[in-house]
């Protein structure tokens, strides 16, 4: 069971790095709520937003594949 898990989502991480460059031209790691604090010499970028809408998505899929 362990195995399967693991090979799922190394199998999801290799999507999310294929389709990286597509995911980023519609927004996703941008979306408004996302929080992005700019000063001097430093900057902090935290994607509230889209890891909640990631985190959705992925329990969509992951319910739908348990049934």
């Amino acid at each position: 069971m362990i195995q399967k898990t693991l090979i799922i989502i190394g199998v999801l991480f290799i999507l999310v790095g294929l389709l990286y460059p597509f995911l980023r031209d519609i927004g996703l790691g941008r979306l408004p709520g996302d929080i992005i604090i700019k000063k001097e010499n430093s900057s902090f970028y935290f994607p509230i937003v889209t890891c909640i809408v990631v985190s959705v998505i992925i329990s969509l899929i992951l319910m739908f594949f348990r049934k």
